[in-house]
């Protein structure tokens, strides 16, 4: 091998059957991963969303609570990171401990998941852009137009190499980042009419009804810290690599959120935060930011809000790529997808399967929005509101089965004495995800502001459903029609080596 490329995964089945290795490094692998959680997004959409709708005061408590089950999770998930090296991530890991059907099953879930919550920003991305074309420049044009002009230029960038993607998305979130701080900062320096009141962490706060549905949109904020695993084998020393990265993204995420999220109530006050949020909706951070920092900044900050959305795109986008490449190249779907293109080595067939997919999805809404421009139903209300949600549950479900998966792993491999602190975390994170998945279906008119008597109360949750139905039918059918491919479900790389081993024996 020559000098230079000792590092790179070399495949039995050829070079465009790999990704390039050594790309991106530890700091670009954690801005890449914090980039699909959206500060900025968050800040003004999710956290207003669960002042108005849920009435809990105490959502700063609601993320300190999520990031010890998320770093419970984590604690099995980044030990499995560095036994099993796969674009493929959920899915690999869930197939080497509970089997090539679990895990057929949770690579179809994993598409329609990450594809689902990468939509729904689209849908938010077009509306927000649109309405700042006709504010700033007096240019007013449809949602869907700014919206397939992003997937069009994620597509683009999702050729390229993934280190400049990580560039890409380190500015933008950077920016992002700092913009909320600097709210943050004057917001708890200059508190609203109660002052600066700790009452957002009083456990009191969380008695409502409403704590299960609360936590389900809270959740969300986290999903995109566990995509650290998709790049082992685009990192240097994934052993090491991808298991720092999910730990300090669980954790920036956790302490950001709640800072923020206790600023924005201690700013608006912890008694009328509550009503603002419902009066307001996400423009309640930008209110308060006027208020506070002039109108100038406020822009600017919305500025910034949407580029967010677009750095969380193409987070998202980088990650269905790789799915769809892992699957391609383990014959889960067509063999095209499980190849890179010579240049930049980027999962360049993945990638444009999401672009054609993405486009077909905003298509879909764009011909179905009958309202004139300006009004947030369908971009927001449908295709934000619906996908998103079914994509969270998505995730919560795939790390259910994963906190499952870890356990197996262990125990089959005779490591679980060695493994008990991180198995228990990984039974508790396990537990504590399923309650959390339970509420979401048992509230999703909640989560998606509609009656409860609304047929999409079922339908919507349902999809996650049959991705799990179809997804083991199919891992299934597998195992009698191409046992050969369901044997080989989540190893990746390995099983070129196994192959070329075994072709050796004949």
């Amino acid at each position: 091998m020559p000098t230079g490329t000792t590092r790179e995964i070399s495949t039995f089945k050829g070079q465009e059957r790999r990704l390039r290795a050594d790309r991106i490094g530890l700091a670009g692998l954690l801005l890449s991963v914090v980039a699909a959680n959206a500060p900025l997004m968050v800040t003004a959409g999710v956290m207003a969303t669960t002042y108005g709708t849920m009435g809990i005061v105490g959502q700063p408590l609601l993320f300190v609570i999520l990031g010890v089950v998320l770093t419970l999770f984590s604690f099995g998930y980044a030990e499995m990171s560095r036994h099993v090296h796969n674009a493929g991530a959920f899915y690999a890991y869930i197939a080497r401990g509970l089997g090539g059907t679990a895990g057929a099953a949770a690579s179809v879930v994993a598409l329609v998941a990450y594809s689902a919550l990468q939509f729904g920003i689209y849908g938010i991305f077009g509306f927000e852009l649109s309405g700042l074309l006709d504010k700033h420049l007096g240019v007013s044009v449809a949602w869907w137009v700014p919206a397939f002009a992003a997937v069009l230029a994620v597509g683009v960038l999702g050729w390229l190499k993934v280190d400049l993607n990580a560039k890409v998305l380190g500015v933008l979130l950077l920016i992002e980042c700092v913009t909320v701080v600097v709210f943050d900062a004057v917001g708890l320096g200059s508190p609203g009419p109660e002052g600066l009141s700790f009452r957002a962490f009083d456990p009191a706060t969380l008695g409502s009804g409403g704590l299960g549905t609360a936590l389900c949109f809270t959740i969300a904020a986290f999903v995109g810290f566990e995509q650290a695993a998709v790049y082992a084998e685009e990192t240097s020393r994934p052993q090491v690599v991808v298991a720092r990265v999910t730990f300090l993204a669980v954790g920036f995420v956790a302490a950001f959120f709640a800072l923020s999220s206790w600023a924005l109530g201690v700013a608006a006050g912890p008694g009328k935060v509550v009503g603002l949020a419902q009066e307001q909706g996400p423009n309640l951070l930008f209110e308060l930011s006027e208020d506070r920092l002039g109108g100038a900044f406020a822009d600017v900050m919305h500025v910034f809000y949407v580029t967010g959305m677009f750095a969380a795109l193409l987070s998202f986008h980088n990650v269905v790529a790789r799915y769809a490449f892992a699957m391609g190249r383990e014959g889960l779907l067509p063999a095209a997808m499980g190849r890179t293109t010579k240049g930049s080595g980027a999962p360049a067939h993945g990638s444009l399967l999401q672009s054609v997919v993405s486009v077909l999805a905003v298509l879909v809404f764009a011909l179905t929005d009958d309202a004139p421009n300006g009004d947030p139903t369908a971009p927001i209300g449908r295709l934000f509101t619906w996908t998103g949600n079914v994509g969270a549950l998505g995730i919560i479900v795939l790390m259910a089965a994963t906190s499952a998966a870890v356990i197996a792993f262990f125990v089959r491999r005779g490591a679980a004495r060695a493994q008990a602190p991180r198995l228990v975390a990984s039974g508790a994170a396990g537990l504590a995800l399923l309650v959390i998945a339970c509420f979401a279906v048992k509230d999703f008119d909640m989560l998606l502001g509609a009656d409860p008597g609304s047929p999409l109360r079922w339908i919507l949750p349902g999809i996650i459903g049959a991705a799990v139905v179809g997804g083991l039918v199919f891992g299934v059918v597998l195992k009698y029609v191409r046992p050969g491919v369901h044997g080989s479900i989540g190893l990746g790389n390995e099983a070129f080596q196994l192959e070329k081993a075994a072709m050796a024996e004949r």
